[in-house]
């Protein structure tokens, strides 16, 4: 087995949620690099209906996919992996994120900013820190959206690192974590880990995506990374997860709903009007399950579900990163260009997603076309016309 259709079309899902969930972030409230002068609490509820999950999810699937490349190619595992994600980053860092800082800048700088790309651009190289605002400063260059790869990279090196020990102890452990997580293990032995997490840390460590010192981040993505690598193999816990995918289905939606009670239901703020330590727990409690049960029913029904090999699959399997790379970038520049027209947000919601898809699978078509552009998205130079199931786990 060198390949899990199952996954691919989780993975290329994800992504795409992802999109919409940024198209998402220029119409609430939360901080965000651009803002709709209609932005208001309105979907935030909806948004929290991936915010526990979404991203875990990803660690989860590329740790999986990490799994079958080093099944395939142990000895290049690592120059692979670099290769692939690396230059994209540094790239992404160079060109591809640079608009974004740009329109913020343009837009909340105090007293606006009229300095133009090329003079904002010479400053984001030069790591000009004096871009303030009420005291908080653009932290330049950025890597934005693309912290994602700096951290798969980074869990990708200590994966290479724990992989360097003994063999048998690293099956031992394959073995063993097989057998916890076989059965009703599979939903509550990672539901407990997520939860003493969020429990311990999240209080004490403020989600900043900057790499070092975002330890709450990295105790919920790393150990699932690495789950994601040891069982990518283990049938036992992907037949789990399908005979449980219902019941992991109901404790997400419970958990949910008591996270939208919590945030928007309750009355409570933290700034204002703090909730009891008690109900603060409670709410971490149903992050956890939600976290977990998520991603537990999402791979049950995929698992079960998901067609096999297709044209379709093939094409969007090597089209999500490069996709993933551009979208938001896509988002803030069109959404900063849309606002003149004063387009109402029930119109203008649904034609940023669809611009942003076409502009993104229109940068693909040009990018897989062009051998030099290929390495800079994390293609491979040259388009396999191998299948599907005998080619290499694309980044992420």
């Amino acid at each position: 087995m060198t390949r899990r259709h199952d996954l691919d079309w989780v993975r290329v899902c994800a992504f795409g949620l992802l999109v919409l969930y940024h198209v998402g972030m220029y119409y609430v409230t939360w901080d965000w690099h651009v803002k709709s002068p209609h932005a208001s609490e309105t979907i935030e509820p909806l948004m929290m209906l991936t915010s526990p999950w979404r991203l875990s999810l990803l660690f989860l699937v590329s740790g999986a996919a990490s799994a079958f490349l080093f099944g395939k190619t142990p000895r290049g595992f690592l120059r692979t992996r670099s290769w692939r994600l690396l230059v994209p980053l540094v790239f992404g860092m160079l060109v591809v994120v640079v608009p974004q800082p740009y329109y913020e800048v343009v837009e909340k700088l105090p007293g606006g900013y009229t300095g133009g790309y090329l003079a904002f651009y010479a400053r984001y190289l030069a790591g000009d820190g004096s871009f303030c605002r009420d005291g908080d400063c653009l932290d330049l260059p950025t890597w934005n959206h693309l912290w994602f790869v700096a951290y798969l990279w980074v869990y990708t090196v200590v994966l290479w690192l724990l992989l360097r020990l003994p063999p048998k102890l690293v099956e031992w452990v394959r073995q063993h974590l097989g057998t916890l997580l076989s059965g009703p293990g599979v939903l509550i032995w990672p539901v407990l880990l997520l939860i003493v997490v969020r429990i311990a840390l999240v209080g004490r460590f403020e989600s900043t995506h900057a790499l070092v010192g975002d330890w709450y981040n990295h105790a919920q993505y790393l150990p699932l990374f690495l789950l994601g690598f040891l069982v990518a193999r283990t049938a036992s816990v992907w037949e789990s997860l399908q005979r449980l995918r219902w019941i992991a289905f109901w404790l997400a939606i419970a958990g949910y709903v008591f996270i939208v009670w919590y945030f928007f239901g309750s009355g409570y703020t933290d700034e204002t009007n703090p909730p009891p330590d008690l109900l603060r727990m409670a709410q971490r409690l149903a992050w956890g399950i939600n976290q977990w049960a998520s991603i537990a029913a999402i791979l049950g029904f995929a698992h079960r579900l998901a067609p096999g090999d297709s044209p379709a699959l093939r094409y969007l399997t090597q089209a999500v990163f490069p996709v993933y790379i551009l979208h938001q970038t896509v988002i803030v520049v069109a959404a900063h260009n849309l606002k003149p027209l004063a387009i109402p947000p029930l119109l203008e919601g649904p034609l940023l997603i669809v611009l942003t898809f076409v502009a993104c699978f229109g940068g693909y078509e040009i990018i897989r076309r062009a051998g030099w552009l290929r390495p800079l998205f994390g293609l491979k130079r040259r388009e396999s016309a191998l299948p599907i199931r005998d080619a290499q786990p694309s980044p992420g």
